[in-house]
């Protein structure tokens, strides 16, 4: 990670490796703690790991990196010739990770700006995108952060999960939404809004709810130039046919991602995810 300004963001992102490498964007990991084992997202804990403790109601809980981890990864960035730094992390409304970016770079040996995107996934991977992309043309700190924050507006997310049970036991939906989808029988659809999560539409059955997905993510894109990512836990075939039937359908794609999300968010969400990030260029 070097040049004039750095970009930083979190392993929530889910950026995939060759991207990172070849913007220089550093991920800092989440903590994700499985039993008594607090494990990096990325590196320590995969998927399946992931995936089995959930199947079998093993105690699952995340946590933000600590204001130490940002503090070394700015002084790293600061050794390898950046004179600025750009935060940027997932929704504050999710996690502790901007508050403690924000701790950390207020000692940075160089100016730091620390950006609660109100994203998170490749809506947040985008966002690192495109601020990398304007800082390795030569843009200043505060153009990098204009374009991340141009495009985190741009940025939508939709996603269908299996049950709401997850997102109830973590506190990112309501007692009473996840047992109204229970008692319903209903397959939700959700959205991410103004950094939280959020029930965008209810569907009888799982066919007719990736179907609507579909369709909702058309309709946001018409003609107008995007990029697209496919996110899934535990469920890559159908984040292949989601994928391909976009290929299809979208006139305006560039380019279009698909990936696993890692342990932070999928264990809050639960094996089943599917979903898709839209992003406006």
């Amino acid at each position: 990670m070097h040049g004039p300004v750095a970009i930083l963001t979190d392993s929530t992102a889910y950026l995939p490796p060759a991207a990172l490498r070849r913007h220089r964007i550093e991920a800092v990991p989440l903590t994700v703690v499985l039993g008594d084992r607090a494990l990096e997202e990325g590196t320590e804990i995969s998927a399946r790991s992931l995936e089995t403790a959930l199947r079998e109601r093993r105690p699952v809980t995340t946590s933000r990196p600590s204001p130490e981890v940002f503090a070394r990864a700015y002084r790293a960035a600061a050794e390898a010739g950046a004179i600025g730094i750009v935060s940027l992390h997932l929704s504050a409304e999710f996690s502790g990770t901007y508050d403690a970016a924000l701790l950390a770079a207020k000692e940075a040996p160089v100016p730091v700006r620390v950006v609660d995107t109100g994203v998170v996934a490749m809506a947040l991977g985008f966002c690192a995108l495109a601020a990398a992309e304007c800082a390795g043309a030569g843009g200043t700190l505060d153009e990098a952060v204009a374009a991340a924050e141009k495009r985190a507006e741009g940025t939508s997310a939709v996603f269908y999960v299996d049950t709401l049970d997850y997102l109830r036991r973590g506190g990112r939906i309501g007692a009473a939404q996840a047992l109204l989808g229970s008692a319903l029988a209903v397959k939700p659809l959700l959205e991410l809004a103004d950094g939280r999560i959020g029930m965008l539409e209810k569907v009888r059955t799982a066919s007719r709810a990736i179907a609507r997905l579909e369709e909702i993510v058309v309709e946001r894109a018409g003609d107008a130039p995007v990029d697209i990512a496919v996110h899934h836990l535990a469920s890559p075939e159908r984040a292949e046919q989601l994928a391909e039937r976009l290929r299809e359908r979208v006139p305006g794609l560039r380019e279009l991602h698909v990936s696993e999300v890692g342990a932070v968010i999928g264990a809050h969400t639960g094996p089943g995810l599917l979903g898709a990030v839209l992003s406006l260029r």
